[in-house]
């Protein structure tokens, strides 16, 4: 396996001191290993409400992704005190730079997947719905085919701005210009999917007080408008943030994330991978 830790140097954001980086999960990929066989690959984004990055919703999910086949990388993208469109920036750059290493590290070009938790899930949908916007792609100065995902994982995603939103998610998104009703509406996600949004596997739980679930109801419907082919699971139990929903990502603070029935969402989404 090949696991580094890779600097990301982003054009045109300001990360107030934080340094974004990319990890790789890059499983063996030498021609004299299953003949230099080319695998999907997901970049993750953990949750953390854009104030900080979930090690809860990164290490363990790239595992798991390793264990079904896939390369995997999860970006630690800079959260507040930096603001819009900086982490966007940044997990485009990020999938700049995976595309560009395919050849490399035997990536199959055309199931190349971006995961996200929660806010993360946000950044992850923003890519989804951004990618061939001129403020990502101009100003990393490549082509938007560079940047668009050819597929979503949104696992409890914050998506909306509106009636339904995680309200501390868009303070810290936006810092100062979180009452400019322009840009609240521009990152409502709900209302930016267009025909050329990639397909989308969603889930969420029933029971989230925190990032409710209309949050993925809302992304589901604009992409069924849009005839986007989606799969999507709710799950009766559990609160927000359970990750892996097992003893492995349970959290130490005493929420409920060990919830058996939800296990199963990642074998789901890695058969949807596959079927991309």
């Amino acid at each position: 396996m090949l696991h580094q830790t890779i600097d990301l140097q982003v054009k045109g954001t300001d990360s107030k001191g934080h340094q974004p980086t990319l990890v790789t999960y890059v499983l063996g990929c030498s021609e004299s290993l299953n003949q230099g066989k080319r695998r999907p690959a997901v970049l993750i984004c953990p949750g953390g409400g854009y104030t900080r990055t979930s090690v809860r919703e990164a290490e363990p999910i790239a595992v798991q992704m390793n264990s079904m086949g896939f390369h995997a990388f999860i970006l630690y993208y800079s959260c507040a005190p930096a603001v819009f469109p900086t982490p966007q920036l940044e997990a485009a750059a990020a999938m700049v730079w995976i595309r560009e290493h395919a050849d490399e590290w035997k990536i199959m070009e055309d199931k190349v997947v971006i995961a996200g938790f929660s806010a993360g899930g946000h950044l992850a949908a923003s890519i989804g719905t951004f990618w061939n916007q001129e403020f990502l792609y101009g100003v990393l100065g490549v082509k938007p085919k560079q940047i668009r995902p050819d597929g979503m994982v949104l696992c409890y995603p914050v998506i909306t701005s509106g009636e339904y939103a995680h309200r501390g998610s868009f303070e810290s998104l936006l810092g100062e210009r979180d009452t400019d009703m322009e840009l609240l509406e521009k990152v409502s996600l709900e209302k930016q999917v267009t025909k050329d949004t990639p397909r989308t596997f969603l889930w969420h739980t029933y029971e989230d007080g925190s990032v409710p679930l209309e949050n993925t109801l809302l992304f589901a419907g604009a992409l069924r408008k849009c005839q986007i082919p989606i799969e999507m699971h709710i799950y009766p139990r559990g609160g927000h943030g359970i990750a892996l929903a097992n003893e492995e990502t349970q959290s130490m603070d005493g929420g409920n994330t060990i919830v058996p029935e939800a296990q199963n969402w990642i074998r789901m989404a890695g058969r949807w991978i596959q079927n991309l």
